[in-house]
C-alpha cells in the first residue's frame, strides 16, 4: 500500500509542475518556492498543537486547490502560484511519508509516526 500512495503522490507532483508551467513565471520560481509551506513549522516554537494547526494549515491539499481556484476565478495568477505551490511541496512531503500532524508530537503524523 505505501508504494501505491508514494505512487500517487508523485503523479500529484507531476500535475503540480505541469500546473505552474501553465503560469507565466519562470521556472526558477517554482526551485525557490517549493519548499516555502514548511514556513508552517515555525509554529513548533510555540508548543506542539500550535505547531501542528500551522503546519497542518500550510501542507493541507483542499486548502491549496481552493486557493487555486479561486486565482482561476478572480484571474489571480499570485494565487493559482500559491496554489500549486502548497500543492506540489505536500504531494513532494507526502511521498517521503510527511503526513498532516496530531496536535502531540511532530512524529505523529495520519501516514503513521515517522521515524
Amino acid at each position: 500500500m505505501k508504494r501505491s500512495l508514494k505512487t500517487e503522490e508523485l503523479l500529484m507532483f507531476l500535475l503540480g509542475i505541469y500546473a505552474f508551467h501553465t503560469l507565466s513565471y519562470s521556472w526558477w520560481w517554482f526551485l525557490v518556492l517549493l519548499m516555502l509551506p514548511d514556513i508552517g513549522m515555525l509554529g513548533y516554537l510555540a508548543n506542539p498543537k500550535i505547531g501542528a494547526i500551522t503546519y497542518n494549515l500550510c501542507h493541507h491539499k483542499a486548502i491549496a486547490v481552493a486557493l487555486f481556484l479561486l486565482g482561476v476565478y478572480f484571474e489571480l495568477e499570485i494565487l493559482k502560484l500559491v496554489g500549486i505551490i502548497m500543492f506540489s511541496h505536500t504531494s513532494f512531503d507526502r511521498m517521503f511519508g510527511f503526513g498532516l500532524k496530531y496536535f502531540d508530537d511532530f512524529k505523529n503524523t495520519h501516514l503513521g509516526k515517522l521515524k
